[in-house]
């Protein structure tokens, strides 16, 4: 049965959490993917670090406080898209957000290629490949929303069901939807499906608004 990316409103599930084995074969793809994915885009990575440093003050890293499985803070890296005066709030909430990009912020954005740092916090166990975005420190109404349906459960990942079914183009609630969809159905080939769908995504930049 082919899953529906906009399902119906699913009943809280505080008490689900995923099985072992998934939890094992889920654990054990993040760690080998990410190895390799390391490897094979470390120059690429060195050589956006670079660029992002010769064309705009500030670091190549931003590090944002996030919110992670069981609702606990963690520390999360991507490359620097914007501006160091840029405000910490989600990019759906800014005015003009073009404003706060850096030269090659939009770019990096579009591509998807501020997420590759990312790649550390997979191996660090903070996130995996696949789960709900993690939610800004400060996005309060998100994560009352997903603790209300469990999601806290899960660990977040780099890309999810949410993101592969609107990313910025869909509000709050229905995001939290379909994280709960994901949460009822989450299984190993569910998650490679999702990873096809996001290269797909990615290659077409579809549902960014920013």
């Amino acid at each position: 049965m082919t899953p529906s990316p906009h399902p119906a409103r699913t009943s809280p599930t505080h008490g689900y959490l995923p099985g072992p084995m998934y939890r094992f074969s889920k654990r054990l793809f993040d760690i080998v993917a990410a190895l390799f994915l390391l490897v094979v885009m470390g120059v690429p990575m060195l050589v956006l670090a670079a660029l992002i440093r010769g064309t705009s003050r500030g670091p190549a890293l931003y590090w944002s406080d996030r919110v992670g499985m069981g609702n606990h803070i963690f520390r999360m890296p991507k490359f620097r898209s914007m501006r160091v005066d840029a405000p910490q709030l989600a990019t759906h909430l800014f005015e003009k957000p073009d404003l706060y990009l850096t030269p090659i912020g939009g770019f990096l954005r579009r591509s998807s290629l501020d997420e590759l740092p990312q790649l550390f916090s997979i191996l660090k166990g903070d996130i995996s490949f696949v789960g709900p975005r993690p939610a800004l420190f400060n996005q309060d109404d998100l994560v009352a929303l997903r603790t209300e349906m469990g999601i806290q459960n899960l660990i977040p990942g780099l890309t999810g069901w949410a993101q592969v079914n609107g990313r910025d183009t869909i509000p709050i609630p229905h995001k939290v939807e379909l994280d709960a969809w994901y949460l009822e159905h989450c299984s190993f080939w569910l998650d490679i499906r999702i990873l096809f769908m996001t290269v797909f995504k990615v290659m077409r930049t579809e549902d960014i608004s920013h």
